[in-house]
């Protein structure tokens, strides 16, 4: 990305929607490392869902 006008890019966080410095930024897109750390644990504890098309399959049954 370049630099607009010699200013630093700046994005809005995509956790608290504040501005953060684009280049040389560990974290980035996010605004610091705590953002970060909200966002994975949001995937984690499955707040946020990637939508399917499959069907889910019934469990596999033994034949006795």
């Amino acid at each position: 990305m370049e630099k607009a006008r010699g200013k630093p890019v700046r994005r809005l966080c995509p956790r608290c929607r504040q501005p953060a410095i684009w280049e040389g930024n560990p974290y980035r897109p996010f605004c610091s490392e705590r953002c970060r750390l909200i966002d994975l644990g949001a995937w984690a504890s499955e707040d946020y869902r990637v939508p399917s098309t499959e069907t889910a399959q019934p469990p596999y049954e033994e034949d006795t």
